[in-house]
């Protein structure tokens, strides 16, 4: 692998919401998946796709009205089945980087797997970059993906809360973080041998 760098994974999804409390036992679902696979700094992979609910097969008004979402779109999806065989596919045998703007993502994705009896396909390092971004700039609170890409007078990636445009605006904020963490690190300086000559300088007191 060239420079033996780790595929950065960029991934958002969006879930399914409950009306008021929900139905007795109801947890989000992965209805929509937007991912970015980049690899020494140049983009593999593009990838977007409804989600078909497993359990909770009906989209509550809140959740269509929410995410401009309807019905049709993820009774049209891939099944989750499908999408945990699309990101095992991608794992590049655990050497990732895996980016996520909160911790959500991740966390309902195992949970889906778990419940479905699916393995989990992602392995490597999980970065939440909401958290970096926090860290970096020492932020009491954790924010908002666009806000966030708004902080730095840029603009977001198409529409928020559409999981493929959500995906590239973290990949755009991941590449304006790590740009800064550049320009921050300080560069070692120079000990006294290496800017003084000390072979001109004992000529000169030879003489």
């Amino acid at each position: 692998m060239k420079g033996n760098e780790p595929a950065l994974i960029f991934i958002d999804f969006e879930f399914s919401m409950p009306e008021g409390r929900g139905p007795k036992g109801f947890f989000p679902e992965i209805i929509e998946v937007g991912l970015i696979s980049v690899l020494d700094r140049t983009e593999t992979n593009r990838f977007s796709s409804y989600v078909k609910p497993r359990v909770f097969k009906r989209l509550t008004r809140r959740c269509r009205s929410f995410l401009s979402i309807t019905q049709e779109d993820v009774d049209q999806g891939m099944t989750l089945a499908a999408l945990v065989k699309k990101l095992a596919a991608l794992n590049n045998g655990g050497h990732n980087k895996v980016v996520t703007w909160g911790n959500m993502d991740m966390k309902v994705l195992r949970q889906n797997c778990e419940r479905a009896r699916l393995p989990f396909p992602l392995s490597g390092e999980f970065i939440d970059l909401s958290m970096e971004y926090k860290r970096f700039f020492g932020d009491r609170n954790q924010t908002g993906l666009w806000k966030a890409v708004q902080e730095y007078g840029r603009d977001g990636v198409g529409n928020h809360h559409k999981a493929l445009d959500d995906a590239m605006t973290t990949y755009h904020i991941y590449q304006l973080v790590e740009k800064d963490k550049r320009y921050l690190n300080k560069v070692e300086p120079t000990t006294l041998g290496e800017r003084v000559d000390f072979t001109k300088l004992q000529q000169l007191l030879v003489q």
